[in-house]
């Protein structure tokens, strides 16, 4: 399994990408523990989603999975607003991604569920979009700490504590479809190559 990007790498791979929203934190859990760097994985999985409620970043409850269940391709991730390290990367991932998509950007549903419920606010949760200029079509989850247990062990992303979450990419077609998974740090241009595959593929 890939675990965690070394934190002097990822700040080195965030100046040179000139990533957004990176700044310093009061949260002094908010960095990573360094541990060597691996490879891309890819692999195809099958997922039991538990139905849990959610909080969008505009304040409406919703249901998970009957948010994304709406005919839409899903691109989805995990972050939390304090994180200085993996999760600039891959949101500034997410916002390349959909600028890539040009004018079909708002066919797909992005999706970034907190694993902080306790800290990220919908509030919270709106200013952190708003660094990554996140559009129409990507919207940011947070709920209780309960639910997004459950979500991260359902995607089997758990690892103990936030300061120890991996990188991971999480893609599906269309309702009903396995998931592709993507362990590790992917590219914007990767990501939207590997998206339009799988909708070609479906």
């Amino acid at each position: 399994m890939i675990r965690h990007w070394p934190f002097t790498a990822a700040l080195l791979w965030l100046a040179s990408a000139g990533v957004a929203g990176v700044a310093d934190s009061d949260d002094p859990h908010a960095h990573h523990h360094p541990a060597p760097v691996a490879a891309v994985k890819i692999t195809t999985v099958n997922y039991k989603l538990p139905r849990v409620a959610l909080v969008r970043d505009d304040g409406t409850k919703v249901k998970f999975p009957d948010e994304i269940d709406d005919g839409r391709p899903v691109v989805l991730n995990f972050i939390y607003t304090t994180c200085t390290a993996i999760c600039p990367i891959t949101s500034s991932i997410f916002q390349q991604f959909q600028e890539k998509l040009g004018a079909a950007r708002t066919g797909v549903h992005l999706v970034s569920i907190s694993i902080d419920p306790e800290q990220d606010t919908p509030a919270r949760l709106r200013d952190y979009a708003q660094r990554f200029a996140a559009g129409l079509g990507w919207n940011h989850y947070t709920g209780t700490a309960e639910g997004s247990l459950a979500l991260q062990n359902a995607f089997d992303v758990y690892r103990g504590d936030k300061m120890r979450h991996d990188p991971v990419t999480l893609v599906r077609a269309a309702p009903g479809k396995p998931w592709l998974r993507i362990d590790g740090f992917t590219t914007a241009d990767d990501l939207l190559r590997r998206y339009r595959e799988l909708l070609a593929a479906k």
